[in-house]
Protein backbone atom coordinates (compact mmCIF):
# COMPACT_ATOMS: atom_id res chain seq x y z
CA UNK A 1 0.00 0.00 0.00
CA UNK A 2 1.27 3.87 -0.89
CA UNK A 3 2.77 6.01 1.75
CA UNK A 4 0.41 9.27 1.70
CA UNK A 5 2.69 11.89 2.18
CA UNK A 6 1.57 13.71 5.83
CA UNK A 7 -0.56 17.32 5.25
CA UNK A 8 2.19 18.99 6.97
CA UNK A 9 4.56 17.79 3.96
CA UNK A 10 2.68 18.63 1.71
CA UNK A 11 1.92 22.15 2.50
CA UNK A 12 5.90 22.97 3.00
CA UNK A 13 6.01 21.22 -0.51
CA UNK A 14 3.90 24.03 -1.55
CA UNK A 15 5.15 26.70 0.25
CA UNK A 16 8.51 25.50 -1.08
CA UNK A 17 7.31 25.99 -4.74
CA UNK A 18 6.38 29.98 -4.01
CA UNK A 19 9.52 31.04 -3.63
CA UNK A 20 10.75 32.97 -0.53
CA UNK A 21 7.78 34.17 1.45
CA UNK A 22 7.31 36.99 3.39
CA UNK A 23 4.55 38.24 5.84
CA UNK A 24 1.77 40.47 5.54
CA UNK A 25 -0.69 41.90 7.84
CA UNK A 26 -3.84 42.30 6.27
CA UNK A 27 -6.55 45.18 7.46
CA UNK A 28 -9.41 46.34 6.87
CA UNK A 29 -10.12 50.59 5.93
CA UNK A 30 -13.37 51.18 4.86
CA UNK A 31 -14.96 48.66 2.03
CA UNK A 32 -11.62 47.06 1.17
CA UNK A 33 -8.74 44.85 2.59
CA UNK A 34 -5.20 46.32 2.40
CA UNK A 35 -1.97 44.80 3.74
CA UNK A 36 1.58 46.04 5.20
CA UNK A 37 4.57 43.97 5.42
CA UNK A 38 4.26 42.84 8.73
CA UNK A 39 7.81 43.41 9.57
CA UNK A 40 7.42 47.17 9.50
CA UNK A 41 4.69 46.87 12.08
CA UNK A 42 5.51 47.38 15.60
CA UNK A 43 2.50 46.30 17.76
CA UNK A 44 -1.12 46.46 17.60
CA UNK A 45 -3.35 48.68 19.49
CA UNK A 46 -6.78 48.86 20.63
CA UNK A 47 -8.22 52.41 20.35
CA UNK A 48 -6.84 54.77 22.83
CA UNK A 49 -7.67 58.42 24.59
CA UNK A 50 -6.36 60.92 21.88
CA UNK A 51 -5.08 64.19 22.58
CA UNK A 52 -5.61 66.09 19.64
CA UNK A 53 -2.75 68.16 18.03
CA UNK A 54 -4.23 71.82 16.97
CA UNK A 55 -3.29 72.95 13.27
CA UNK A 56 -2.35 69.27 12.32
CA UNK A 57 -2.87 68.15 9.20
CA UNK A 58 -6.57 66.46 8.69
CA UNK A 59 -5.39 63.22 8.46
CA UNK A 60 -3.78 63.40 11.97
CA UNK A 61 -6.05 62.23 14.97
CA UNK A 62 -3.92 63.12 17.35
CA UNK A 63 -1.40 61.72 20.31
CA UNK A 64 -1.63 58.87 22.71
CA UNK A 65 0.79 57.74 25.04
CA UNK A 66 1.56 54.00 24.91
CA UNK A 67 3.77 52.94 27.96
CA UNK A 68 4.96 56.15 28.51
CA UNK A 69 6.11 57.36 24.98
CA UNK A 70 4.10 59.80 22.68
CA UNK A 71 2.70 58.12 19.38
CA UNK A 72 0.95 60.61 16.44
CA UNK A 73 -1.92 58.31 15.37
CA UNK A 74 -3.02 58.83 11.42
CA UNK A 75 -6.00 57.70 10.35
CA UNK A 76 -4.92 55.96 7.30
CA UNK A 77 -8.61 56.51 5.67
CA UNK A 78 -8.20 60.31 5.55
CA UNK A 79 -4.72 59.91 4.25
CA UNK A 80 -5.19 57.38 1.17
CA UNK A 81 -8.46 59.86 0.79
CA UNK A 82 -11.00 57.09 1.55
CA UNK A 83 -14.87 56.98 2.42
CA UNK A 84 -15.41 57.94 6.30
CA UNK A 85 -16.95 55.05 8.36
CA UNK A 86 -18.60 55.45 11.83
CA UNK A 87 -15.70 54.00 14.30
CA UNK A 88 -16.51 50.91 15.88
CA UNK A 89 -15.10 48.24 18.85
CA UNK A 90 -12.97 46.78 16.29
CA UNK A 91 -10.52 49.60 14.98
CA UNK A 92 -7.17 49.40 16.19
CA UNK A 93 -4.10 51.50 15.86
CA UNK A 94 -1.15 49.90 14.13
CA UNK A 95 2.18 51.33 15.66
CA UNK A 96 4.99 51.29 12.92
CA UNK A 97 8.38 53.14 12.16
CA UNK A 98 9.33 52.04 8.46
CA UNK A 99 11.74 55.35 8.29
CA UNK A 100 13.34 54.67 11.69
CA UNK A 101 13.03 58.52 12.75
CA UNK A 102 9.67 58.37 14.56
CA UNK A 103 6.93 55.78 16.17
CA UNK A 104 3.51 56.45 14.13
CA UNK A 105 0.47 55.13 14.45
CA UNK A 106 -1.91 54.15 11.97
CA UNK A 107 -5.59 53.40 12.51
CA UNK A 108 -7.19 51.11 10.72
CA UNK A 109 -11.31 49.84 10.62
CA UNK A 110 -9.91 46.48 11.51
CA UNK A 111 -7.09 43.87 11.94
CA UNK A 112 -8.22 40.67 9.94
CA UNK A 113 -5.28 38.21 9.87
CA UNK A 114 -1.14 37.66 8.40
CA UNK A 115 -0.24 36.15 4.90
CA UNK A 116 2.56 34.34 4.09
CA UNK A 117 2.69 35.65 -0.20
CA UNK A 118 5.66 35.36 -1.92
CA UNK A 119 6.49 38.02 -5.02
CA UNK A 120 5.79 36.42 -7.84
CA UNK A 121 2.18 36.46 -5.83
CA UNK A 122 2.03 40.09 -6.21
CA UNK A 123 0.75 41.90 -9.07
CA UNK A 124 1.96 45.60 -10.03
CA UNK A 125 -0.85 48.24 -9.80
CA UNK A 126 0.02 49.55 -13.10
CA UNK A 127 -3.11 51.52 -13.98
CA UNK A 128 -5.94 49.91 -11.35
CA UNK A 129 -5.91 52.68 -9.10
CA UNK A 130 -5.88 56.49 -10.09
CA UNK A 131 -4.85 59.94 -8.15
CA UNK A 132 -2.37 60.10 -6.03
CA UNK A 133 -4.06 56.71 -4.36
CA UNK A 134 -1.79 54.96 -7.02
CA UNK A 135 1.50 56.02 -5.15
CA UNK A 136 1.07 55.20 -2.54
CA UNK A 137 0.02 50.89 -3.37
CA UNK A 138 2.72 49.27 -3.67
CA UNK A 139 0.67 45.65 -5.63
CA UNK A 140 -2.14 43.55 -5.43
CA UNK A 141 -2.64 40.45 -4.61
CA UNK A 142 -4.87 37.28 -4.14
CA UNK A 143 -3.87 35.46 -1.31
CA UNK A 144 -3.88 31.50 -2.09
CA UNK A 145 -3.27 30.43 1.44
CA UNK A 146 -4.08 31.65 4.80
CA UNK A 147 -1.14 32.27 7.39
CA UNK A 148 -2.31 31.25 10.82
CA UNK A 149 -1.51 33.81 13.81
CA UNK A 150 1.80 34.58 14.22
CA UNK A 151 3.67 34.10 17.73
CA UNK A 152 4.48 37.66 18.55
CA UNK A 153 2.72 40.07 20.27
CA UNK A 154 0.90 41.15 16.83
CA UNK A 155 0.15 37.33 15.62
CA UNK A 156 -2.08 37.29 19.33
CA UNK A 157 -4.35 40.16 18.37
CA UNK A 158 -4.55 38.91 14.96
CA UNK A 159 -6.07 35.56 15.64
CA UNK A 160 -8.77 36.60 17.02
CA UNK A 161 -9.95 38.11 14.06
CA UNK A 162 -9.71 35.53 11.20
CA UNK A 163 -10.90 36.35 8.00
CA UNK A 164 -10.21 35.28 4.32
CA UNK A 165 -9.61 38.43 1.86
CA UNK A 166 -10.26 37.79 -1.69
CA UNK A 167 -7.90 40.61 -3.32
CA UNK A 168 -5.65 42.67 -0.38
CA UNK A 169 -4.13 46.28 -1.72
CA UNK A 170 -0.67 46.07 -0.59
CA UNK A 171 0.56 49.60 0.60
CA UNK A 172 3.93 50.97 0.90
CA UNK A 173 4.08 52.12 4.02
CA UNK A 174 7.10 54.35 3.59
CA UNK A 175 6.06 56.63 0.83
CA UNK A 176 2.43 56.92 2.83
CA UNK A 177 4.60 58.24 5.94
CA UNK A 178 6.91 60.34 3.81
CA UNK A 179 3.99 62.63 2.55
Amino acid sequence: MPMMPAAGAAKRGKNHDRGPLTKYLAFRLADDIYGAPLSLIREILERKPLTPVPRAHPSIMGIISNRGQLITVIDLRRRLHLAERPETNKARILTTNPMGIELLGLYVDEVLQTYDLADNEIEPTTTAFGGEVAGYISGIVRPASVEGPSANRVGKRVAAAKQVARVIILLDLKIILAT
